[in-house]
């Protein structure tokens, strides 16, 4: 059944939740209702009390429930990513955060509980969505963010600006050599998706940007290999290094953190949905032959 004018909100959510569950979409009822919400701009709960009465459907609703069907992201669509505490601006050209990120976030933090004014560096920040939580929830915080993409690079900066982060536009592979051997803590979630593997969901296959995706190499870790190399670089003696990865890349990232020789308390951390997400590790305080 079509929408036409006039329907009421509770027939055309009722039907979006219809087109988007036929289009495949893996939350259809609750992304019909933050489309609807972001043309009314009601906030959730008041949006469900309206379902209830015969409040009319936005205008320009149809058109947007006809975007999400093509499996154009969500966040593209509304220009936000909820991240955490944190309302992150996103769009074309900047990588999605997940929810499962949010746990690496947590590991960080838990880390640094006690530590007064702790140093933080996010090698490939994205949107800012690990730095700008690291600075919003640990008070006192110096937090530095490092991006490659301009794109992405630009996100970042509206993003992390009002939080006080650093943001540096470079490499992680050679990014910050003047703060080596400062940093408390360095986090990363690099790609690491293999050149050869194309990911299921049309929303990251086609509109996810491709250098935030593939890790380089057949095998995806190159640059996983770099964040660590990097992170061995900047942080200080004892300093934490934790990075985000694919469940299936969590022995192998373990086992080159060993053979590297200077990581201590090799930790896999599984996330909310049971799955291997990151690997941490400690920075030894001295060199394996001392």
């Amino acid at each position: 059944m079509p929408f036409y004018p006039g329907q009421s909100l509770a027939d055309a959510v009722r039907e979006a939740t219809a087109v988007l569950s036929d289009a495949g979409v893996p939350t259809p009822r609750v992304d019909a209702e933050l489309l609807a919400d972001h043309l009314l701009n009601v906030g959730l709960g008041r949006l469900r009390a309206l379902l209830l009465g015969d409040s009319p459907a936005p205008e320009g609703y149809a058109a947007l429930v006809a975007e999400r069907a093509g499996r154009v992201p969500l966040q593209h669509i509304t220009g936000v990513a909820y991240f955490r505490h944190l309302e992150l601006r996103v769009g074309p050209g900047v990588f999605i955060p997940r929810p499962e990120t949010e746990s690496v976030v947590q590991l960080v933090i838990d880390h640094l509980a006690g530590v007064s004014a702790p140093k933080v560096v996010d090698l490939g920040t994205g949107s800012g969505a690990i730095a700008g939580s690291i600075a919003h929830e640990i008070p006192g915080a110096d937090v530095y963010a490092v991006e490659f993409s301009a794109l992405a690079h630009a996100w970042a900066a509206g993003n992390l600006e009002p939080l006080g982060v650093t943001l540096v536009e470079g490499d992680l592979r050679d990014a910050l050599p003047e703060h080596d051997g400062t940093f408390d803590a360095v986090v990363s979630n690099p790609p690491y998706i293999p050149a050869e593997a194309i990911p299921n969901e049309p929303e990251v296959a086609l509109h996810d940007p491709p250098e935030a995706l593939y890790g380089g190499g057949a095998d995806g870790m190159e640059l996983p290999t770099a964040a660590a190399a990097s992170a061995a670089r900047l942080l200080k003696p004892g300093g934490y290094f934790v990075m985000e990865h694919a469940e299936v890349q969590a022995g192998w990232i373990a086992g080159m953190l060993r053979r590297a020789g200077h990581w201590q308390e090799i930790t896999t951390h599984f996330d909310l949905n049971g799955k291997e997400r990151a690997t941490s590790a400690v920075l030894a305080k001295t060199a394996p032959n001392e």
